[in-house]
């Protein structure tokens, strides 16, 4: 595999945190050029980052080193396949986003818009740094700037409840990484005398099957932002957060850093021949399964609408998990693309619950009945995106479902294909009945005089609903279209 050495890994790094220091100069005194900082940092991002595409389908790799601090430790950046799929999608992401965003608080007049618009770009920036890591080091690094940086925006209300759901957030991911993270990374490199990714992975005879369980078990527990229970409740607290920071959490930054990193592990510090000799990768994939049909459960219960999408994206997560555990390539390939279809659905499902909010300030799923007539753009995008979910075609979702239907198949694990088709079943359950109730069901007169009045005075922000519509529409385009992200997807189990 050819390496080309190339400095626009680290512009795509840094391009977003300049953008952050031009939001703090500029601040709350002209708010269309610190919010014009935001869109032009997210639309140059996307193009360095789209123009690396073309050498990666080639079969070749984008290499960058900022500094070498010890032998087989760097700070190093590296664009493969795996990479370019989760920095497009994340690029592309952040400016529909940074659309959303400006009507979202604009329209609700949110305070501190400065420090979030700040944190937001801070947040991208990171990552980035993921995305394009040539190595653990370079991982933990940026993985930690993410937490750091998402913990102003979860706790952006500054109200009590903000603040408890902020501190959970943050002991969570980063006691986990202190406690078990950085253990893990430690004895990697002093059984592998180097952290850098490699195809065949490179702990293999590097230690005895129970120091490298340990490892993997310690890998798993540390990278809590894949949000695997029983590690997942901090994603819940956080739902607290304006609804585009939580677009942000579940569908472009920080739960998708997690799932990333852990196929990161499984592929580039393991190794799927490995990984099937200790016979953990069926482990991780049974595990997984535990985390997708109870996290549905539980978000059948859930008449918050973010608190049931929260326990919606935690079982999704676990689908790219699972994908990616079963170590078949069809599963891989559906595990992989599941990170692009996911968050393009997810981040339609969350933009239409900020939507709902702004134009009728309503959270619980109880009080949508009627709402569709006034809000068609809305739902109409909001049951799209629950296809998807569900994995109905010609919605993007289902070619990731058929991948690890197949790769369950060539695992000749039974069991796995069966938890696909109930938890099909379940995210039917709890996101059909969202939209029929919005479409087909009047007004409960007990909700006519909930502060807000009659869904008569409620009206679509087109500067919310537009980018709802986008993301929509892609998620189909994707499921129509869906070569372009195989073709990727496959390149990186090639």
């Amino acid at each position: 595999m050819e390496a080309i050495s190339s400095i626009k890994p680290l512009l795509a790094v840094i391009v977003s945190l300049i953008a952050a220091f031009l939001i703090l100069l500029t601040g709350e005194r002209a708010r269309n050029l610190r919010e014009s900082w935001t869109i032009l940092a997210s639309v140059v991002k996307f193009a360095i980052v789209f123009s690396m595409v073309s050498p990666i389908l080639e079969g070749k790799v984008i290499e960058y080193t900022v500094i070498s601090i010890l032998p087989g430790l760097s700070l190093q950046f590296r664009v493969d396949a795996l990479g370019i799929l989760f920095a497009l999608t994340a690029s592309f992401l952040w400016i529909i986003t940074s659309f959303y965003s400006i009507g979202y608080m604009r329209s609700l007049n949110e305070h501190a818009q400065t420090r979030y618009f700040a944190c937001f770009a801070i947040a991208l920036s990171a990552t980035m740094g993921v995305a394009f890591s040539a190595n653990l080091f370079t991982t933990f690094i940026f993985y930690e700037i993410i937490t750091l940086s998402t913990y102003p925006l979860v706790a952006h209300k500054e109200t009590s409840e903000a603040v408890k759901g902020a501190r959970r957030y943050l002991a969570y991911l980063l006691g986990t990484s202190i406690a078990f993270l950085l253990l893990a990374i430690f004895l990697t490199y002093n059984a592998a005398g180097t952290l850098d990714f490699s195809n065949q992975g490179i702990l293999a005879g590097k230690g005895s099957n129970a120091l490298l369980t340990v490892i993997f078990i310690l890998f798993m527990a540390g990278i809590a932002k894949a949000a695997m229970m029983p590690l997942h409740s901090w994603l819940p607290a956080a739902m607290v957060a304006p609804t585009p920071v939580s677009a942000l959490l579940h569908a472009v930054a920080v739960v998708k850093v997690g799932v990333f990193t852990v196929i990161r592990v499984v592929l580039y510090i393991f190794g799927i021949d490995l990984l099937s000799r200790l016979g953990l990768g069926t482990a991780l994939a049974y595990f997984a399964s535990f985390t997708i049909i109870v996290a549905s459960i539980i978000a059948l219960r859930q008449d918050n609408l973010k608190l049931r999408l929260a326990y919606s994206t935690i079982s999704q997560l676990s689908y790219i998990i699972l994908g990616v555990a079963l170590l078949t390539p069809s599963s891989m390939v559906g595990g992989i693309i599941h990170i692009t279809n996911h968050a393009f659905s997810k981040i339609t499902l969350f933009f239409c619950a900020g939507s709902i909010y702004c134009a009728a300030h309503k959270t619980k799923i109880s009080e949508l009945s009627g709402l569709g007539k006034k809000m068609p753009w809305t739902m109409t995008a909001f049951f799209i995106a629950s296809l998807s979910m569900i994995g109905v075609p010609p919605a993007g979702g289902f070619i990731s479902k058929w991948y690890l239907a197949v790769g369950s198949m060539e695992a000749k694990e039974i069991p796995i294909l069966v938890v696909l088709l109930v938890s099909s079943v379940l995210n039917a359950a709890y996101f059909l009945p969202i939209t029929y109730k919005a479409f087909f069901e009047k007004q409960d007169d007990a909700h006519l005089h909930d502060g807000y009045g009659h869904h008569d005075e409620i009206k679509e922000i087109p500067m919310v609903a537009i980018p709802l519509v986008i993301t929509a529409i892609t998620s189909i385009l994707m499921g129509i279209y869906p070569d372009y992200f195989l073709t990727l997807a496959k390149e990186v189990i090639r």
